[in-house]
Parts: structure tokens; C-alpha cells; sequence
């Protein structure tokens, strides 16, 4: 029994209610038997407005303020105390900085739990007065799997459930030597270095040279935080990206660094938690829920890649893992780095504050790593003079100098915006493109049918959205009948570089046919965004095709995330070849792409929106719903006297995202925009008008959303 806690009556109880207006604390008698293991952190069920719901025991008191007659604490789940002080505190920062829920935000922190795993590969029997309830488990989300079999019995690096007296797991992950020579390539990077491995919060945003070993780089960071005593979070894109950093932590820091991803299944996943929460493991590398690891003394959290989509969590309260990062990095101490090849213009606007600082190569070092890249200019003149280059959508001289590249023995990597045949078509004669007469939506030619027809067949295009055949198009602008392919899919791109360049091998990179790496050796390699497989040695040549298509999408962080992966695809280069990207050239993105200046982009793009009032220079909320609904949350709203409204407007079918309801027949959404200062006072005025609504017991769905990605 904790000698802290003993004795002391009350437990203070986060219910994990939906309501808004039921996120508080509530107080609960702990009766006799559960005073040894009714502990802060530990999972309970408590009964709710006559039903048993699931909660988090946050503190035991010894007086209570509530004057009603209290209820007992029906169980104690398990003795883990798997909510920790630091995560309770985040969450609880989270929640309002998105102006959302704490049990939202802990749904997302803490992983449902695994009765096998927890206890070592069996279930324990419920202790006395710890009876469940016929045919009861659990609650949804916090599912025990008492008859899940998977890696039961295997606890690897899984100590016994820990009490309330277990002392701090020693520091006895091994750290592996490593040369700190690469980081001198950076200005103050083995500074940065000596300060991190001396505990210091220190913050940068970094940017990685063309071919440099970021994962290695990352894990060497981890490293230096492990041999001071401290443990890392490592943030990563997707699985592959996991897989490669986690390979390099493995090599420094041993079994002290485990992968965190929601494809590991419910077992391995919490297993691997606990791990992190007992103190076996000191680096954590994982997608975007891993940034809440319950890693102990926490002394770096790293983003790779910041802009990447895939950071900003589909469930409520929608938090952006980049911005969890910096809060919790704020909130601990710990130190903080932004890495990428690109930067978003959130990162610069933390290092324009002063939050963060750069850690950049100087231009000499960084010529000496780049590729050599150019925009050839107007490829559609050059395109209708060369019937061959028509074909691949490549101009004579990316043409050639792929052939060059394959005749020395280099790999060539040819960038496609889209999988498939022929994705998307447009009106041969004025560029509108073309869209279905039914609903809208765009029309295209499926794989199937692509290999039968040109675009101008009438019978091959269909609606990509309802998938409707268009018999009979018409464009609505000049009445024209012929059709143009303006995005070529990788499929269709492979096989007529096959024609182009007869005996060389073609490979494949995107969806499910996904590769990570390719052997050296003269090869194409047609590969959709962010789909782009390493090459040791690097590639001779990289073509980046259909780059408007990037640069032309109706998306405020368009130009931004067309940068990000035209840098990720060109840093596949080796050092001195040669990177050909199909676009105009005095586009302010194409000459950032050809200088190597993603800080100056940053910029420009922190600039630009301050200018029309965008994040990061402003604070959004975006409230999706019908207008009923709309119009309840803004009368039950006391927002700041600066905040400008704006709307309502119809959000098309394609920018709907489905709602934890029956989604509304029409779907409006209304911005509110406030100054940053004046941000907090906005998430306020919007959790307490939700709160209000939330008790009139409205069905109407309604979704907020602080600083979406998607906006504008």
C-alpha cells in the first residue's frame, strides 16, 4: 500500500464521458479492498447516471467538497498506473488548446488495454469485491481481451505490473559510440549536440542536407538524450519511415528503443507501451499517437517531416502531433526538433518568435551535397514538337538525360503525382477540366478501360466519384469533344517509358505496391509521391513530372506541400546529378525547388499568410454542421470582441468528413479568425459553448476544429 495514499477516503475520478459538459472531476468513496490498489494513474469503473462507465483515478483526498451522498468506486480495472502525471497534464493542455474534451484527447494517449499482455500471459482473477458484471469487459475503447491469443505469454522487455512503491527503473540502456563528424556539416550542430547530451531544453529546426542519413542523424539525437540519462520520442510519417529510424535506434541503443505504430495489432502495441511506461524502454520511435508515450524524463521529442498529412489526428479534439510536440517539449523541458528537407511555415514561425532555432549547413557545404536541378521552361511547346516525348510527358532534355544516366549505370526516378492510367482529364482545347454532368465530379479514365482507349474514346471516361460512364462529353466552356490526359498515372507512365527505353527494366513504387528500397544498377523507377524507394549510392537522374498538378490543387499549403515532395524525391539524388522538374520556372515554389531555399519558401509562405489571415498568423476555428446546429454553438458563445466571422458556406461533398452521428443532409462550415494572442480566449469561449449545447441534449452533429490542415 502506498504510504502516500492510505487511509485516505476519496478518489478524485475523470469519467471518460462524450458530453462536454461533463468533462470535470467527480468524487468517489474508495472502499476498504480497493485502498491498496486504488492508486493515481490506474484505470477504474465507476457508476454513472445508473450505468457503469470507464474513468481514470487522478488523485486520493482525505476531504471532498461535494455535500450529496457519494458512491463507491465499483472496480479498480487494474493496478497499472498507466496515466501518468505528465500526460494527464498534457492531455489537459491539449483539450483546450483544440477546444476539446480530456476524455477525447486520453482516448488517443492511452491504448486500450490488453489483460493477457498487462499481466505477463494471464488473466488474473478479479480480486475480492472486484467482481465483474455478468457477461461484462469492458467499455468500448478500453477493451480487455481476455480470450485474444496473440503473442500471449510473450513479455519481452515487459517487467511485472508495477505498484505504487516500485522505485524508478534504472538507466541501463547501453548507448553504442557513434562519430559526431556529420553534425559538424551543420552550423552549431555539435553544439547542439554536447547541449542535448548535457539535459539542456534545447530547440531547433533542422534541415537535413540532400542524401543525408536522416534516420541515422535522429537516432543519433536519441542516442545523446539516452547517455544522458533520458529518454526520446522519435515522430515519423508512416511504417517505413518507422522502420528505417527504429532500424538505426536498434543499432545504437539496443532493445532501449521500440516502434509505436496503430498496424502493430492490440498485443504487440501494448506491450510495447508498457514497456515505455515501466521504464524497459528509453527510445520510442512512432507515428503520430506516440507522441503521448509515457516515456520517462522525457529530454528530446523530434518530428521528421512535419508536413506530412498524416500528423493531424482524423478524431477528436483533431490535434496536430507537430503541435502536441512543442507543447509537451514546452510543458517538460525536453528538447525539441522539427526536422525535415523541407520546412512548413508553422516551423518558421517558431523559429521567427524564437522559440526554436536553425540548424542549418552553410550554402558551400550544402552545394557540395545537392543535385543539380533545373525546369527546363514551356515543356508543352517542346512537348508537341517531339511525338515520343508527347508520349511520357518528358521533354527532350530530361529525355535525354535519362538516357545518359541509365548508359553510365545509374537508376533514373521518375516522380508521378497519382497511381493508375490515366487519373484525371481535362478539355484539349482550353484546359477545363472535366467534370461529371451528374454530380460534379471529376472525370477520368480507370486502368481497365485506359489500356483499351485514348481519352478520346467517348466510351472510356468515368465519373471518379460515382463512377458513372460519360458517354457523350461536352466541354461546358468551349463545347469541345476532345479530351486530354493532365495527370498521367504512374501505370500508364511505366509502360511508355518501357517503349522509350526498350530493355531497361521498369520498376514500380506506390500503394500497395509499395517498395522500399531498389538494388543499383540502370533501371527506371516510376514511383507516385511519397512512394519513392532508396537507391544506395543514390539516384543518376530524377524527373519530376505533372508538377502543376501539385502546385495547381485548391489547398492553402498547396505550394508548401509540393516543395516538401519535389525535396524529399530530389534528396534520393546523389551528390552533382541531376534533378529535371516539369514546371515553369519563374514560379516562386519552382525557384525555391532549384536554389535549395526551403527556409526562404518558409518565409514567403509565413508572409503571404499573415497577409490573408491564415495560420500560422492567425488562430482558426472551423465549425462544420447544419446551419441549426451552427447557429446553436455561436448563441451559447461568448467569443473575443476581435474575432471575425466568416460564413457560413456549403462545404462540397468531396470536403465533408463523416461525423460520429448521422451526418446532416447539407453540411455548412463557418471560420472564426482571431488573432494568435487571442487564441486561447477563442478554444475557451468555444469548450464552454459546447458545454451549454451539450446539456440541452441536441442531436444535431457538430464538429470544431482548431487550425485544420484542410482549410482553405
Amino acid at each position: 500500500m502506498s504510504s502516500t495514499t492510505a487511509g485516505l477516503p476519496i478518489a478524485r475520478v475523470l469519467p471518460l464521458l462524450s458530453p462536454a459538459h461533463l468533462d470535470r472531476d467527480f468524487d468517489y468513496l474508495v472502499p476498504p479492498e480497493l485502498d491498496a490498489i486504488a492508486q493515481p494513474g490506474v484505470r477504474v469503473r465507476v457508476r454513472f447516471a445508473g450505468r457503469l462507465v470507464d474513468g481514470y483515478l487522478l488523485r486520493r483526498l482525505a476531504h471532498t467538497e461535494h455535500t450529496g451522498k457519494m458512491r463507491k468506486l465499483e472496480r479498480v480495472v487494474s493496478a497499472e498506473r498507466v496515466l501518468t502525471p505528465e500526460i494527464l497534464e498534457l492531455a489537459t493542455a491539449v483539450a483546450h488548446r483544440y477546444a476539446g474534451t480530456r476524455a477525447d484527447v486520453l482516448r488517443l494517449a492511452v491504448p486500450p488495454r490488453h489483460a493477457r499482455t498487462e499481466n505477463g500471459g494471464s488473466v488474473k482473477k478479479p480480486a475480492d469485491g472486484d467482481a465483474e458484471e455478468p457477461g461484462h469487459t469492458e467499455e468500448a475503447g478500453h477493451t480487455e481481451e481476455a480470450g485474444h491469443t496473440e503473442e500471449a505469454g510473450h513479455t519481452e522487455g515487459v517487467k511485472t505490473a508495477a505498484s505504487a512503491d516500485t522505485p524508478e527503473v534504472e538507466n541501463l540502456a547501453r548507448v553504442t559510440v557513434f562519430d559526431t563528424g556529420p553534425w559538424g556539416r551543420y552550423m552549431h550542430g555539435q553544439a547542439f549536440l554536447a547541449a542535448l547530451g548535457q539535459g539542456k531544453g534545447v530547440r531547433a529546426a533542422w534541415q537535413a542536407l540532400p542524401g543525408e542519413d536522416w534516420a541515422r542523424r535522429l537516432a543519433e539525437l536519441a542516442a545523446t538524450a539516452v547517455g544522458a540519462g533520458r529518454s526520446a520520442i522519435l515522430l515519423v510519417p508512416d511504417q517505413r519511415d518507422l522502420d528505417r529510424v527504429l532500424t538505426e535506434c536498434v543499432r545504437l541503443v539496443g532493445d532501449s528503443a521500440v516502434g509505436l505504430s496503430a498496424g502493430l495489432g492490440p498485443a504487440a502495441r501494448y506491450r510495447r507501451w508498457l514497456a515505455v511506461l515501466r521504464g524497459t524502454a528509453h527510445v520510442v520511435v512512432g507515428t503520430r499517437a506516440a507522441v503521448f508515450a509515457p516515456a520517462a524524463d522525457l529530454g528530446l521529442i523530434a518530428v521528421w517531416d512535419d508536413g506530412d498529412d498524416t500528423y493531424a489526428e482524423p478524431r477528436a479534439p483533431y490535434p496536430h502531433a507537430r503541435e502536441v510536440a512543442m507543447l509537451r517539449a514546452h510543458e517538460s523541458g525536453a528538447a525539441f526538433v522539427a526536422a525535415g528537407f523541407a520546412r512548413t511555415a508553422e516551423t518558421q514561425a517558431v523559429v521567427d518568435s524564437g522559440w526554436a532555432h536553425d540548424l542549418v549547413a552553410e550554402r558551400a557545404i550544402l552545394r557540395k551535397h545537392a543535385p543539380r536541378i533545373s525546369a527546363p521552361g514551356d515543356t508543352d511547346v517542346a512537348l508537341e514538337r517531339d511525338p515520343i516525348a508527347r508520349a511520357v510527358r518528358i521533354p527532350g532534355v530530361a529525355f535525354a538525360a535519362a538516357r545518359a544516366a541509365l548508359k553510365e549505370g545509374a537508376a533514373v526516378l521518375v516522380q508521378v503525382p497519382r497511381r493508375g492510367y490515366v487519373p484525371s482529364l481535362a478539355c484539349t482545347k482550353c484546359r477545363t477540366p472535366a467534370r461529371c454532368r451528374r454530380c460534379n465530379g471529376p472525370l477520368g479514365l480507370p486502368e481497365s478501360r485506359g489500356r483499351q482507349g485514348d481519352p478520346n474514346d467517348a466510351h472510356s471516361p468515368s465519373c471518379r466519384w460515382c463512377g458513372i460512364a460519360e458517354a457523350a462529353f461536352r466541354c461546358p466552356v468551349c463545347a469541345s469533344r476532345a479530351l486530354r490526359a493532365v495527370v498521367i498515372g504512374a501505370v500508364r507512365t511505366a509502360e511508355e517509358l518501357g517503349r522509350a527505353f526498350p530493355g531497361v527494366p521498369i520498376r514500380g513504387s506506390s500503394g500497395g505496391a509499395l517498395l522500399d528500397s531498389v538494388e543499383p544498377g540502370p533501371q527506371v523507377v516510376v514511383a507516385t509521391v511519397g512512394a519513392e524507394p532508396t537507391v544506395r549510392g543514390g539516384y543518376g537522374v530524377a524527373l519530376l513530372l505533372d508538377s502543376w498538378a501539385l502546385l495547381g490543387r485548391a489547398d492553402l499549403r498547396a505550394a508548401e506541400d509540393a516543395l516538401r515532395r519535389w525535396m524529399s524525391a530530389a534528396a534520393l539524388v546523389r551528390a552533382h546529378g541531376q534533378v529535371i522538374v516539369m514546371a515553369d520556372p519563374s514560379i516562386p515554389t519552382v525557384q525555391a525547388l532549384v536554389r535549395w531555399d526551403p527556409i526562404g519558401h518558409a518565409r514567403a509562405e509565413v508572409d503571404s499568410r499573415a497577409e490573408v489571415g491564415f495560420p500560422p498568423a492567425v488562430r482558426l476555428a472551423a465549425i462544420d454542421g447544419s446551419t441549426e446546429a451552427i447557429a446553436e454553438l455561436l448563441s451559447a458563445a461568448s467569443l473575443p470582441e476581435r474575432v471575425e466571422v466568416l460564413g457560413p458556406v456549403p462545404l462540397p461533398p468531396f470536403a465533408r468528413k463523416p461525423f460520429a452521428g448521422d451526418s446532416p443532409a447539407e453540411v455548412e462550415r463557418m471560420i472564426l479568425r482571431v488573432d494568435r494572442r487571442d487564441g486561447a480566449a477563442l478554444s475557451r469561449a468555444l469548450v464552454t459553448a459546447q458545454a451549454i449545447r451539450s446539456t440541452h441534449r441536441t442531436d444535431a452533429p457538430l464538429r470544431v476544429q482548431i487550425d485544420p490542415v484542410d482549410v482553405g
